[in-house]
């Protein structure tokens, strides 16, 4: 049943508090309570040590968004917290029920708050995504969201609206099964890593639109040049660095936003708050990782513990042993760990650029903790990685090439400062063929496209590749080639349709799209069939990673598998110049969210409306 939002009376000392937001940035001690959720077992009047298994499903749950003070390290700053806590809450469930959340927005000097139930099977108008799906939540209205829970496992929920799920606005899902689960466990831990800055989100947002690499102090300098040149040979480095230079970029802007402001949480906790969950030895304990980042990509391992991965994106896999796994932002992933021995274990949650990392602990008894190992060398991108060497070639030969190059123009390209250099001399030889049967249409670059600054000529299967920066290191790091469902197939398996969606960009004006063309200039939503069996080729133009999230329906990631076991994803994370398909049925009616998960980015335009009809 769909409920329409409706006005709350708003009191006098409310309204001051909401308005008065702003002023509190300074001048307060105090610091947001955590939920106790994610309080750690050696914090006063924690929770019962068995993590979240004391914590009873509900039906009903009354929410109330506002200004509040956020304090780590001895600073404060301003959350939009969710009842008084960031993060938020935590929501249970149990399938099968009816559930009704009541949300208000108490923050009045809003456009609108809102709250999206990430990888939730709602009705449409239960989704929450403002100017999609419902008019979002406006100052002093609460909205009532009602719908069935027709599924299980681990999910999270936060804010829709302009950067709010940055400043706060962000909890987990845990939904109980109906049946039994394939696994046992003693333990059952969230883990939700995030990232927290106190400079304004649209501060951050005009930095970055300003200067793409304004966050990133791992700059390579003329002795890399030369350790290029001496690995590659003078020609190739010569390639590779002008077509860096072509697209405005550098190999070593893997993050928009890294640890220079940023602060990396779990639960709320940062490193060295020290986020503990208590063990005893021979246990098996369920560890539910959540990334509810805005822009970080983290790397997970617990060093001295393998991790057996029983559930993606809230959905049964066969399991899974591993050592390592990439997390997306907005990818959630189950893991068992059985610790033997009597002593605390580091849970490593590195910044894919490496610049910063989020710590917790498990640990047989509360305050102990164990070594942090050092961070690894920040990763290198590379052409070949993407396929784009053979798609270029100096008109004039390699030599030839740099004799006609400005003095000042090879100094730029040694220090890979190529921001304005004179690119006239560059050739690009553009395939327009894509090889492959059935396989996605090929992208026609439009040079009058601003918004369009390369195309990836030959987009490589990147299943089994476990990403930048990993697979190196004598371990085994968890790929989406790795993953075999768990689930019932419900849908059919022969395909009534195909359709391709490019990812583009123009980093040099921080501007994302897809297909070219950003949200604010869409000719209308990709169309979608009621109940349709779709193939969706996705190709990814750019030289960035690409959480890709799809509202209302599951995405099946075709991986080599049979069609009953291919795995779900609510969201998939896209490798620079990689391409893929999955599977879609739409099943619920109505206008839904189709965008990168990378809060900025999805804000600089990757973000498009599908229309299921």
């Amino acid at each position: 049943m769909i409920k329409k939002s409706k006005i709350q009376s708003i009191s006098r000392r409310q309204f001051i508090g909401g308005a008065a937001g702003a002023a509190f940035v300074t001048g307060l001690n105090m610091s947001l309570p955590l939920p106790a959720w994610a309080r750690t077992t050696t914090a006063s009047g924690a929770v019962d040590e068995y993590g979240i298994g004391s914590i009873p499903a509900k039906s009903l749950y009354n929410f109330n968004i506002d200004y509040a003070p956020f304090t780590l390290n001895g600073r404060t700053g301003r959350a939009t917290a969710v009842n008084g806590t960031v993060p938020a809450p935590l929501v249970r469930l149990r399938e099968g029920d009816t559930v009704r959340l009541n949300v208000t927005n108490s923050m009045m000097d809003t456009k609108h708050s809102s709250i999206h139930w990430h990888g939730l099977i709602v009705p449409n108008r239960m989704d929450g995504v403002p100017g999609i799906n419902f008019d979002g939540i406006q100052p002093g209205e609460t909205y009532e969201y009602e719908f069935d829970v027709r599924q299980a496992g681990t999910y999270w929920y936060h804010s829709h609206s302009r950067f709010q799920e940055q400043t706060g606005t962000y909890g987990p899902i845990v939904i109980d099964p109906k049946e039994p689960e394939p696994f046992s466990y003693d333990r059952d831990y969230i883990v939700q890593l995030s990232d927290w800055s106190f400079t304004d989100p649209e501060t951050i947002f005009a930095n970055i639109k300003r200067s793409g690499d304004y966050y990133n102090y791992q700059k390579r300098t003329v002795w890399d040049f030369f350790d290029d040149v001496s690995e590659k040979g003078l020609g190739d480095t010569v390639n590779e660095r002008m077509m860096w230079g072509k697209m405005r970029m550098m190999p070593i802007d893997l993050a928009d936003v890294t640890a220079s402001t940023y602060t990396y949480l779990v639960n709320g906790n940062a490193p060295d708050m020290n986020w503990t969950g208590i063990f005893n030895p021979g246990e098996t304990i369920r560890l539910r990782f959540i990334n509810a980042a805005a822009m970080s990509i983290f790397d997970v391992r617990i060093p001295g513990l393998d991790m057996q991965v029983v559930m993606v994106d809230g959905k049964k896999v066969k399991p899974v042993d591993i050592h390592e796994f990439r997390i997306g932002v907005a990818e959630t992933y189950d893991v068992l760990v059985r610790p033997r021995q009597d002593k605390p274990f580091t849970i490593m949650a590195e910044s894919l650029d490496r610049s910063g990392y989020a710590r917790g602990t498990l640990s047989p008894e509360p305050g102990l903790s164990a070594p942090v190992p050092p961070l690894r060398p920040r990763p290198v991108r590379k052409m070949s990685d993407m396929g784009m060497m053979a798609g270029m070639d100096m008109s004039s030969g390699e030599m030839t090439a740099m004799k006609d190059m400005k003095d000042e123009d090879i100094a730029k390209m040694m220090s890979h400062d190529m921001s304005d250099m004179d690119h006239s001399k560059m050739n690009m030889k553009q395939d327009p063929n894509i090889p492959g049967p059935n396989g996605p249409k090929p992208f026609q670059e439009d040079k009058s496209n601003t918004n369009v600054v390369m195309v990836v000529t030959e987009p490589k299967d990147r299943l089994s590749d476990p990403g930048i920066g990993l697979g190196k290191d004598g371990w085994k790091v968890l790929t989406y080639k790795d993953l075999v469902s768990n689930e019932p197939q419900p849908y059919k398996p022969d395909v009534d349709r195909e359709m391709t969606i490019n990812l583009t960009a123009n980093m040099e004006r921080y501007m994302f799209s897809f297909d070219g063309k950003k949200f604010t200039e869409q000719d209308g939503p990709y169309l979608f069939r009621h109940n349709e069996r779709l193939r969706l080729y996705l190709v990814n133009h750019t030289m960035m990673e690409h959480p890709i999230h799809l509202h209302g329906m599951w995405m099946q990631i075709e991986n080599g598998n049979s069609h009953d076991k291919i795995p779900y994803k609510h969201t998939i994370l896209m490798k620079p110049g990689e391409k893929l398909s999955a599977l879609i049925t739409p099943i619920e009616k109505g206008d839904w969210a189709f965008h990168c998960h990378l809060l900025y980015h999805m804000e600089a335009g990757m973000m498009q409306a599908v229309r299921v009809a």
